[in-house]
């Protein structure tokens, strides 16, 4: 992962930017933050520039070395292309085509690192966390949507683009006929086992009062199984940590996909030594813990 964040250098910058909330720290790591605060996410005119006053006022009082940004997405990673750094197309209004790296990284003459929020949340828990020691891993988040950051011989996957592995499209669970919450696919993880996705499936109800043996956990345990089915097959990571609001508040899933999950493998590939999909070891830190790991990256 490169030099180890020591504390006797400036420290760093890590911006995590969420569609609800943006997390901002200054430090070196879990047991090294400065400061932190966070950023209501609204519209790009109040949002950046709130995080950027921020960013101001910590340069004239503490200095610091490299800004590293954890974006939702989609967002451009290619270095070459002119929109590197932007929020591509995306649902969240008022942030399609937006310069997030130039408006927050732009300026302090310091590198600045860039990539989607699960990417980073991967490479902090493979620093800190369930993944440490781990060249290949992949890290779920599975709330409002459902997103996964891919790490293979210990750099997130690029190609055409960052993994948008919420929008495989998986086989309907038997019997299933409720309509995907995505706008974009009929079928995909996301549109059928989000948080948002639930909770369309169970209509006034609250999330935290829907019991662990409630028949509307079967069609979400398949489609996230299939989805970690997928993952093996592809890329193979040697474990999956799937954190986000609807597995942290629903302890029970993880164990049901994992058995999930080798039943569909049915001994066709051989997983490591369990358990092996984990909740993430940071927690909701893993994001702007990975915007630190992005910046100290950035130095190089």
């Amino acid at each position: 992962m490169g030099m180890s964040i020591g504390t006797t250098a400036l420290p760093l910058v890590g911006i995590e930017l969420g569609g609800t909330k943006c997390v901002c720290v200054l430090g070196h790591g879990p047991d090294a933050v400065i400061v932190e605060e966070r950023v209501p996410t609204t519209i790009p005119a109040e949002t950046l520039p709130a995080i950027r006053a921020l960013l101001d006022r910590w340069y004239a009082d503490y200095g610091f070395r490299a800004v590293g940004i954890a974006s939702f997405g989609p967002v451009d990673l290619h270095p070459g292309s002119p929109t590197y750094g932007f929020i591509k197309i995306t649902s969240k209004p008022h942030w399609a085509e937006t310069d997030v790296a130039g408006a927050l990284g732009g300026g302090f003459g310091v590198p600045v690192g860039f990539d989607t929020d699960v990417n980073a949340a991967a490479l902090a828990e493979m620093r800190w966390g369930t993944g440490r020691g781990l060249a290949d891993f992949a890290y779920m988040t599975v709330g409002t949507g459902i997103g996964v950051g891919l790490i293979v011989g210990g750099r997130p996957t690029r190609g055409i683009g960052h993994s948008e592995l919420g929008h495989v499209r998986v086989p309907r669970f038997a019997g299933d006929d409720f309509a995907s919450v995505c706008p974009f696919h009929a079928d995909c993880v996301e549109g059928l086992a989000s948080g948002s996705a639930i909770k369309a499936r169970i209509g006034a109800r609250h999330l935290s009062a829907i019991a662990p043996d409630d028949p509307v956990w079967a069609p979400v345990v398949d489609s996230i199984a299939t989805l970690c089915h997928a993952l093996v097959c592809a890329t193979g990571p040697l474990r999956i940590a799937i954190g986000g609001g609807v597995s942290g508040g629903q302890p029970h899933l993880l164990p049901r996909i994992e058995a999930a999950l080798i039943e569909s493998l049915h001994h066709y590939l051989t997983l490591p030594e369990g358990p092996y999909i984990v909740a993430p070891a940071l927690g909701g830190q893993a994001g702007p813990m990975g915007a630190l790991v992005l910046a100290e990256q950035a130095v190089g």
